[in-house]
């Protein structure tokens, strides 16, 4: 085998490539070293280094969840596992992720030989039996079937909008092989005509001239259904609101937007236009704990249309296989078609425009909050860590084309950080807005060099409230479990190599507005702002949720 030889590494980083993967995120390890030259050759690829394998399967999650995949390298054992909770997250939420771990060589394992990284027992297959739980197609490479079992593996992560797995030995990586030949074949089919025709007849009877009202979230972005759900909201005049999960799904500068559906935590105005609507097309909607005021919602069945994956329910009959898309489609050719079109949606209430605090007033989380969501423009995405930031952020309304990410099912701190880094790669014309408590910050701030290293400038914003606040509203306001070491954060970029950062440490209304000003001069700079705020100040939205969590903890709520 000649040097230049093409490889099963290069041909899947080819598949990568084509799937539209120009970064792959890891940490080195000697058992994937030589695929890892294999990255650097590569003439579309960019390898970043991570401070760890858990902040480097966070940025590969947030870099899946704008380019639609991710890559993500470790070694063999220690790596994968130390990655496998960010895998996890990305499997529960959704997001597409090739997780590829550098293997000893075949001779080894068939050996059984005793080598570093494993569990010294002679089983190779310990953490591959273990990733089957937390990714959609897995597969243990060998030199005969290699291009074939890529294929299928990015394939089903393709499809289905989650991780998949992929154990590569070093002598199969480097094993020659030919390029593609063809395109990676797409899935075909996947709705049945009958299922269909079906489906719209009932929808059509359901609807008839019934004002149509909509409830989306986030399954509608990662099944690549925006363009069909933005048809249906302007087919007519559609009252739509969105799950925090979905948050940014929508234009929420459009006067047909309701705002935020939280279940008994939502505003009295929205709550009422969805639950009591004469139809709900819900589309892409899970209902979680935490999005639902812990399942307080009250959505009638019989007046539901619900648009899934793979299948929908109208009025408690189901009509499957039928994709997302086509049953949004049909909808939308139902509002058209039926010659009547609904009347002008009453006012709005009134909202009122707070008048700005003083400068010298103390900084709380409704000011914090009301003036981030000012200072937001048109191509920021915003990241916001479980905690008071995500909850303190989900009730305003964003500017237009603003991307709003969270993870509030798997809802693991500190995951924004590293995130964060992989958005902007991801997109690198978007600045980023970190939004992140000092708890969360401290898992996984070890990542804030990166940003410098990769050329980024984001405004990371670091809530100081001195602990876990999310936790004290749940139990324990006063217990030491939620207390954390204090940091000197401002100190913290140019120790982590941005030595350029332009940093700020406010407590009042005057210092954030002027940090936040300075930040939208300096386009270029990372801009960091720590944000001094009281301890038990908490949003209203996690103040309800926190009660409900508190009392289903402690058994004295059902969760049903």
């Amino acid at each position: 085998m000649t040097e230049n030889a093409y490889t099963v590494g290069d041909y899947l980083l080819d598949r990568l490539a084509e799937l539209g993967v120009t970064e792959i995120f890891g940490v080195p390890g000697d058992y994937q070293l030589e695929f890892l030259d294999h990255i650097l050759a590569h003439p579309q690829m960019t390898w970043i280094g991570g401070a760890n394998e858990l902040n480097a399967g966070y940025a590969a999650d947030g870099y899946g969840r704008l380019r639609g995949m991710a890559a993500l390298v470790t070694t063999f054992g220690v790596g994968e596992l130390s990655a496998a909770n960010a895998v996890a997250g990305s499997y529960a939420e959704h997001v597409p992720v090739v997780h590829i771990v550098g293997a000893p060589s075949k001779d080894s394992q068939a050996a059984r030989r005793i080598v570093h990284h494993t569990l010294g027992d002679g089983d190779f297959e310990h953490f591959l039996r273990m990733s089957r739980e937390i990714t959609c197609a897995q597969a243990n490479l060998v030199p005969a079937t290699a291009t074939r079992e890529i294929d299928r593996v990015l394939s089903e992560v393709r499809e289905q909008k989650r991780p998949g797995y992929l154990l590569l030995a070093t002598d199969v990586a480097r094993f020659p092989t030919e390029p593609p030949a063809a395109p990676l074949p797409r899935y075909t089919g996947g709705t049945s005509p009958r299922a269909l025709s079906m489906f719209t007849e009932a929808a059509s009877q359901l609807i008839g001239e019934h004002r149509l009202t909509v409830l989306a979230d986030f399954l509608v972005h990662r099944m690549g259904c925006v363009d069909e759900l933005n048809a249906l909201l302007g087919a007519d005049t559609v009252p739509h609101a969105t799950l925090m999960w979905g948050k940014s799904l929508v234009d929420e500068s459009s006067p047909n937007f309701l705002g935020i559906y939280a279940g008994a935590a939502s505003e009295d105005s929205v709550r009422e236009v969805i639950e009591d609507a004469p139809v709900l097309v819900t589309a892409g909607v899970l209902f979680t704990d935490m999005v639902s005021g812990f399942f307080s919602q009250r959505i009638d069945p019989a007046r539901t249309i619900d648009i899934g994956v793979n299948q929908s329910v109208v009025a408690g009959q189901v009509f499957a296989p039928l994709d997302m898309g086509a049953a949004l489609d049909a909808v939308t050719s139902i509002l058209k078609g039926r010659g009547v079109t609904s009347q002008t949606l009453p006012p709005a209430p009134a909202r009122q425009t707070a008048t700005p605090p003083a400068r010298d007033a103390a900084l709380t989380q409704e000011t914090l909050w009301d003036r981030l969501s000012d200072a937001l423009t048109p191509g920021n995405v915003v990241l916001a860590d479980q905690g008071t930031s995500f909850y303190g952020m989900a009730g305003h309304r964003l500017a237009s084309g603003v991307t709003f990410i969270g993870q509030p099912l798997w809802g693991s701190i500190g995951y924004t950080l590293p995130a964060a880094l992989g958005a902007g790669l991801a997109d690198r014309d978007r600045r980023t807005v970190l939004l992140i408590g000092d708890g969360a910050a401290q898992l996984t701030v070890q990542e804030l060099g990166a940003f410098g290293r990769a050329g980024l400038a984001p405004v990371v914003v670091v809530v100081n409230n001195d602990g876990y606040t999310v936790e004290r509203a749940i139990h324990g306001v006063t217990a030491e479990y939620n207390d954390i070491s204090g940091w000197r954060w401002t100190e913290l970029p140019a120790a982590l190599g941005v030595s350029d950062a332009l940093t700020f440490r406010v407590s009042t209304y005057g210092e954030l507005d002027d940090a936040l000003t300075a930040g939208a001069d300096a386009q270029d700079r990372m801009v960091f702002i720590e944000v001094l705020l009281g301890r038990m100040d908490i949003p209203p939205l996690l103040t309800e949720l926190a009660q409900s969590a508190s009392a289903a903890n402690a058994g004295k709520i059902s969760p049903s």
